[in-house]
């Protein structure tokens, strides 16, 4: 059934006089439930939020221990070093220094629990000293990324690199190394310290981690040389386009941020810190679950506490309601009764367009709002020609069934929701139009006098044997003062004038300048 619109006294008492009981109790129910939900909500949030600023208070803690452990670690490897190069940069390493070289090598290792070894090499590569008794037989290690760094750059300072196996016993290192050169300057050779990988293993070991946590220790480029859990076939892996070198280390040396694992999914809160004084990283990552365990445990026991208030709140406001139902029902159904009285007495019983009533509602609004913001608007008038004559053709019921199919056209056509169709009288209709300027308008009615003219709906009565429209249009600015009387007669005029110029055509009437009006009759065939 159509609603009226365009009706601001339609509805507009009982909802504004009072809120229905029923209404208002189930809001206030709802309303408890709600501030129950939300003060254990903010409880939650506020207790998780101090969780995981402990964990990040303590992830922070464990990153800076494995820095500093990390960073002591190659500082004291990269002062062996350091002392050798030195050494062998002023004495040489000639036949004569090699037993020397050989006891000092091994003493040095000894001492340091995680050196693996120490290897010199000469300019092609090849082993001249080790800490070990033996020099292998295999071939050197020319091929080895430290040792072609430290041939094509002439930089004196320490290298780390990507750990590799050593070639003495196959242990998975990671090396340190320095150039050697001889007194003019020149590249003599290189000198290595092999740190051992299995001593990190044991480092991260140590820490009481969850069994999904993780740490690691990589390159600033993001290549990896140690991890818990230890995973051999990841070592050497690019880290690269993970978060936290692609991301956050760019913005802060160190810091912490939760993120989800692309490898098993799981939401972990990761604590990074890049070394002062070498080109590392360590990271240590703790799972969300693990760090909100107890806190999870303690929302479960509080959500049930509260859900069981809640629902003896919404049992007794269930049963409240239901006492005021039926008091309500009766009122709906008056509100109902009432507004259909309303439709009846603003809309047309054959066609369902708005009536007359409706219409001259509608016009005031218009009128007050297109003055009020200077806004054009239209007004369509549209006659069916030579009706009577159809009427006593085909009969009454026939006719009854015509103005049904054209009002469904001109409703089809009234698009907007401020758009209004009226059944002016009779054979009459009218089409109201507001934000619309003439040219819309006179394009609308164009629409409305094809389609009915598409429906070839057979009348003897006219000339070409079928229905058609003849149809006025008139557009203007309200402005105050101005008559609706005015406004409808000059749209009637132009429709009367469509009628003298032949029929089956639509003639717009429009303000062109002042209070001059202009009429123009245009037909598309």
């Amino acid at each position: 059934m159509p609603t009226p619109i365009h009706d601001l006294h339609y509805a507009s008492g009982d909802p504004l006089k009072r809120l229905p009981l029923r209404k208002a109790a189930v809001i206030f129910i709802v309303g408890v439930c709600l501030c129950l939900c939300g003060l254990l909500y903010l409880q939650l949030e506020q207790s998780r939020q101090h969780e995981l600023t402990q964990a990040r208070l303590a992830s922070a803690n464990l990153t800076r221990a494995m820095a500093q452990q990390a960073q002591d670690t190659f500082l004291a490897a990269d002062l062996v070093v350091t002392s050798l190069v030195d050494w062998i940069s002023s004495d040489g390493f000639g036949a004569a220094q090699f037993g020397q070289l050989q006891r000092t090598f091994a003493r040095r290792v000894q001492a340091l629990e995680p050196l693996h070894g120490l290897f010199l090499f000469d300019r092609d590569g090849q082993w001249v000293v080790t800490s070990f008794n033996d020099l292998p037989r295999r071939k050197g290690v020319a091929d080895r990324d430290y040792f072609k760094f430290h041939q094509q750059n002439p930089s004196l300072q320490a290298h780390i690199g990507p750990a590799v196996r050593s070639r003495q016993n196959g242990e998975w290192i990671i090396p340190l190394s320095r150039r050697v050169n001889d007194r003019n300057g020149e590249f003599q050779g290189v000198l290595l310290a092999g740190i051992r990988m299995a001593y990190f293993e044991q480092f991260f070991k140590s820490f009481d981690l969850d069994d999904n946590g993780s740490m690691f220790l990589a390159l600033s480029d993001g290549t990896l040389l140690a991890r818990r859990p230890y995973e051999e076939q990841r070592i050497g892996e690019s880290l690269a386009q993970g978060e936290i070198f692609s991301r956050y280390l760019p913005q802060a040396p160190s810091g912490n941020a939760m993120i989800r694992s692309v490898l098993d999914d799981v939401v972990r809160l990761y604590g990074y810190r890049q070394l002062d004084a070498y080109p590392l990283v360590v990271s240590a990552a703790v799972p969300e679950g693990a760090i909100l365990r107890v806190w999870y445990a303690n929302a479960v026991q509080s959500s049930v506490i509260v859900a069981l208030v809640v629902l003896g709140v919404g049992l007794f406001g269930w049963v409240f309601v239901q006492q005021v139902r039926n008091g309500e029902r009766i009122e709906a159904d008056l509100r109902a009764a009432q507004e259909r009285l309303e439709v009846i007495a603003t809309h047309d019983s054959l066609t369902g367009l708005a009536n007359r009533r409706l219409f001259e509602r509608a016009l005031d609004i218009e009128f007050s709002r297109g003055a009020r913001q200077q806004r054009p608007l239209s007004l369509i008038m549209l006659d069916i020609d030579f009706f009577k004559r159809f009427n006593d053709a085909y009969g009454h019921v026939a006719g009854d069934q015509c103005l049904a199919q054209v009002a469904g056209v001109v409703k089809r056509h009234c698009q907007r929701k401020s758009d209004l169709a009226v059944r002016y009288g009779g054979e009459e209709f009218a089409v109201l139009l507001p934000d619309t300027d003439i040219k819309g308008a006179f394009a609308i009615a164009e629409h409305i006098r094809l389609a009915i003219k598409d429906l070839h709906i057979i009348h003897c009565g006219a000339p070409s044997g079928y229905l058609t429209l003849s149809l006025g249009c008139f557009a203007f600015v309200p402005r105050p003062g101005d008559g609706i009387e005015a406004f409808i007669e000059r749209a009637d005029a132009a429709l009367y004038q469509a009628k003298n110029f032949g029929r089956n055509r639509t003639v717009v009437l429009s303000v062109e300048t002042g209070t001059r009006v202009k009429a123009r009759a245009a037909v598309t065939e």
